[in-house]
């Protein structure tokens, strides 16, 4: 048999909002070349100062591109340092035959990359130059001026579609099968599942006509155990995807948890109460959520000092707190302990910023609206984790609010993705709105 012939080497431009997304991204192209437009460096350059993870990006870039430049001239062709990797070089010419400034009537710093990568197709003949944005307006900008363009696909999820749930029915099952269950709390997985592999922490609702069980595949004991419904600090699961939420959140053996669901299925709620109903087991329980700034405008233009300009983006999870303590009676003395943990700082409510770089040890830590966190961001907190910590991802893949990232690439999905099947991770995707028939009412015909 004739040989297969080799992989047509291309030449892959890098826009900024790549670099800002994974700074090692230049790494991650296998055998073909990268150019970096010096556009992008001068870009680099703005984002260098913050505590955001921008910054955090623009910096490890620096610092990478650095050491890959010792004694060498970057203007021209150099080795990434791998046997397996290509040649990179930064890109100083954006003067081509088609010039994107003319051609949108406007010069700007996304003009000239693509101007750059114009002028690479055109000295680069017998290699495709393909742009590589996680700007999909820049990317349509550079198919019409005939340069190919793709998205940054490295820790993209596939298919977003067919994401691991957490969940599946499985029907058929003997009723004699659920009433061993029910009697004895557990039984072998091949009884209740057959040729079904259960992958570890997952959750089951086994039903025999209008019989039904909820269950879980214990990994630890090799055995499917019966889910009882359990309320939890005053919220008590209203179906059966909360129960499994609450269930994982309450088992000391997962340290790891994430709930995926659209608005008013109660991720926050349930996460938070669930967390409270074992606050002895830890001394602090965190809750945090990324700050997305409205219109994309730093929170700096709002009025009043640090706290009065972060409260606005932590008011849905005040919210959520008043609306348990508010199971109870002012006069009850769980009323009165949540306030008090809150005075004591026993349960915090803080933007993510603000834990960064910490080391969380006998912390619970829920992460509010993980949807809007790259994988970096989510790999970064996770490492975090010292001994005797939970931490939870709460949020909804189809509600991105940040730039440059979609239901495939953020880091809930990719968290999701990558970690099923875990001795020490859960998740559960909730289906069903429990807010109001109203909430109901705009998620279905809206």
């Amino acid at each position: 048999m004739a040989k297969a012939q080799s992989k047509e080497k291309k030449i892959f431009v890098l826009d900024t909002s790549v670099i800002i997304y994974e700074h090692n991204s230049i790494m991650n192209f296998d055998e073909h070349d990268v150019g970096i437009p010096i556009t992008v460096l001068e870009e680099l350059d703005q984002f260098k100062k913050g505590n955001d993870t921008k910054n955090f990006e623009a910096r490890e870039f620096t610092r990478l591109l650095d050491k890959l430049a010792q004694g060498k001239m970057l203007h021209n062709w150099n080795s990434l340092n791998g046997k397996s990797k290509g040649k990179f070089k930064v890109l100083m010419h954006s003067k081509s035959e088609v010039d994107a400034n003319e051609v949108f009537d406007e010069a700007k710093a996304d003009h000239r990359i693509l101007n750059s990568a114009l002028l690479l197709q055109e000295e680069s003949k017998g290699k495709k130059v393909i742009l590589v944005s996680k700007d999909i307006n820049l990317r349509l900008k550079a198919k019409s001026l005939g340069l190919p363009a793709e998205d940054y696909n490295t820790g993209k999820v596939k298919n977003v579609s067919s994401l691991y749930s957490g969940k599946k029915i499985h029907e058929k099952i003997s009723p004699d099968m659920i009433n061993e269950l029910y009697e004895k709390g557990s039984c072998d997985p091949n009884e209740a599942l057959g040729s079904l592999k259960p992958l570890k922490n997952s959750y089951y609702i086994l039903k025999s006509g209008k019989k039904s069980i909820l269950a879980t595949y214990n990994a630890i004991t090799d055995k499917i155990e019966h889910v009882e419904k359990r309320a939890v600090y005053g919220i008590k699961p209203r179906n059966a995807e909360q129960t499994f939420a609450i269930h994982a959140i309450l088992n000391p053996e997962i340290k790891l948890v994430t709930m995926q669901g659209v608005a008013g299925t109660g991720k926050t709620l349930i996460a938070l109460a669930a967390a409270l109903e074992q606050k002895r087991n830890f001394k602090q329980i965190y809750l945090a959520r990324p700050i997305v700034p409205l219109s994309n405008k730093d929170i700096g233009f709002l009025p009043g000092d640090i706290k009065s300009k972060i409260n606005p983006y932590m008011e849905p999870l005040w919210d959520n707190l008043k609306f348990i303590q508010n199971q109870y009676h002012e006069s009850d003395k769980e009323y009165a302990k949540l306030t008090e943990m809150v005075n004591q700082e026993k349960l915090v409510i803080t933007p993510l910023a603000y834990i960064r770089g910490r080391s969380l040890s006998n912390i619970c830590f829920i992460v509010d609206e993980a949807q809007n966190l790259t994988p970096h961001e989510v790999k970064t907190i996770i490492t975090r984790a010292g001994e005797n910590t939970k931490i939870i991802f709460t949020g909804d893949i189809y509600q991105i609010d940040t730039p440059y990232l979609d239901s495939q690439s953020n880091g809930l999905s990719y968290l999701i993705d990558r970690v099923k099947n875990h001795d020490l991770y859960a998740h559960i995707t909730l289906e069903k709105g429990e807010r109001s028939e109203l909430a109901n009412l705009a998620n279905e015909l809206l």
